[in-house]
């Protein structure tokens, strides 16, 4: 058996239905996500997750840009709104733009925060206030973990909901002490201990990725090795938001929006091949994930 498997089924919680919408439905009706990310050279990366996003039902989506990524990352998809932030002078969002992000966010039900954010000073007292003051649901992914690492395993206080979704690597600079954990059994424990200490659902990528908020537990079984790619993560992060902002509360939408994208994932394996998948095959083939996740219920 597989060292990744789970031993002990009755731990791990029973996937959530996905409920048939009602006939009178509107797009208010499904939520309105925010993402907050992109600097010059990653432009993409917040496209991929507004576009994960409109996949995974949201009825709104919103891209908040720095001014000089805005006709780029606009241009992936017209289904969704880009706003421009302030960027500072290598095209990154500035500190100052906090207000402006917050004006944003007002009428949104979840935030993306991180997908090809970068790194610079100014980005980690962003990121910092607005883990600490908005009170929103968000998705945290990425370089906004990296800006909220410390080094000592703590993080700031979140204003509200909070769902992480470290890698491996991103997990060790978060909690530098995981790099001692060896076997599997350690690492979930250790995992599920600090997202109930830290009061946020942790969702550790990886082979068979786990989801815990330090209580309730979900190894995945869906997807495979040609999900290995960039953009992969930022597709993630969209479809967990979508599942929050349509009711889902954030274990169930992680725990959902893991399975729902390794679905995804295999459906196009099987059509593409592994080697060659790239990250807009996986919202490519969100809609017959649903479909299939519905047809096993």
């Amino acid at each position: 058996m597989d060292a990744a498997e789970p031993q002990d089924a009755e731990r791990w919680e029973p996937l959530p239905n996905i409920s048939p919408r009602h006939p009178e439905s509107h797009k208010g009706d499904f939520g309105t996500v925010l993402v907050i990310g992109g600097s010059v050279g990653m432009a993409g990366a917040p496209a991929l997750a507004g576009m994960a996003a409109l996949r995974g039902g949201a009825g709104l989506v919103r891209l908040a840009v720095p001014e000089p990524c805005l006709a780029i990352t606009a241009a992936f998809e017209p289904s969704y709104m880009v706003f421009p932030l302030p960027a500072d002078r290598k095209g990154r969002i500035r500190a100052a733009a906090y207000d402006a992000v917050r004006r944003r966010a007002a009428g949104c039900d979840w935030l993306v925060l991180g997908p090809g954010l970068g790194r610079s000073l100014g980005l980690d007292v962003l990121v910092d206030r607005l883990y600490r003051e908005c009170p929103l649901p968000m998705v945290v992914d990425a370089d906004a973990l990296n800006a909220l690492a410390r080094g000592d395993g703590t993080l700031p206080e979140p204003g509200g909901p909070r769902v992480l979704t470290p890698h491996p690597g991103e997990f060790r600079r978060l909690v530098p002490s995981a790099a001692c954990v060896r076997s599997w059994d350690e690492k979930w424990e250790a995992t599920a201990d600090w997202a109930s200490c830290r009061r946020a659902v942790v969702v550790l990528k990886g082979h068979r990725t786990f989801v815990t908020d330090g209580t309730r537990r979900y190894l995945n079984q869906t997807g495979n090795p040609g999900m290995a790619t960039g953009g992969s993560g930022d597709v993630l992060s969209g479809l967990i938001a979508a599942l929050g902002a349509q009711g889902f509360d954030p274990f169930s939408a992680a725990q959902l929006g893991v399975y729902l994208h390794g679905r995804a994932g295999d459906l196009a394996a099987l059509e593409l091949g592994q080697q060659g998948m790239i990250a807009s095959d996986l919202v490519r083939f969100l809609p017959r994930a649903f479909l299939a996740a519905t047809e096993d219920a």
